[in-house]
């Protein structure tokens, strides 16, 4: 996969680290693939400019090194695919499944979460 990651029309993508963002985005859309569940949310206040995504792993995923490791491939993912799906003014979650995050192929990874972000983004069109 090719990705073009510096362009001048590229959203700028900001770190989620408030518990309050994590909560009111866990209220918004979510959608479970096998390898991460992604929580979106589009914002209603504040700036719609830029992207905003936050990552999580719970001590299911394994120890501190295993959910290090997943955050990280969660976090380049990200990275690759919300440059290129993720829309200004939404806020995302990933979030590390237990086994999956740290043993899938990352090419499956990406695979999951782009169609993910597509899926949220579908239902919200509707």
């Amino acid at each position: 996969m090719s990705f073009l990651i510096n362009d001048s029309k590229t959203p700028s993508i900001q770190r989620l680290k408030l518990r309050s963002d994590f909560l009111a985005i866990a209220k918004g859309k979510y959608f479970r693939s096998n390898a991460l569940i992604l929580q979106a949310r589009e914002r209603v206040t504040g700036s719609p400019i830029g992207i905003r995504v936050g990552f999580t792993c719970s001590k299911k995923v394994g120890n501190a090194v295993a959910r290090n490791s997943a955050k990280r491939r969660l976090r380049e993912a990200a990275r690759i695919c919300l440059f290129q799906l993720g829309r200004p003014g939404w806020d995302y979650v990933l979030i590390g499944r237990s086994q999956k995050t740290q043993t899938v192929n990352f090419d499956e990874l990406l695979r999951n979460l782009c169609e993910s972000i597509q899926k949220i983004h579908e239902s919200s069109s509707k």
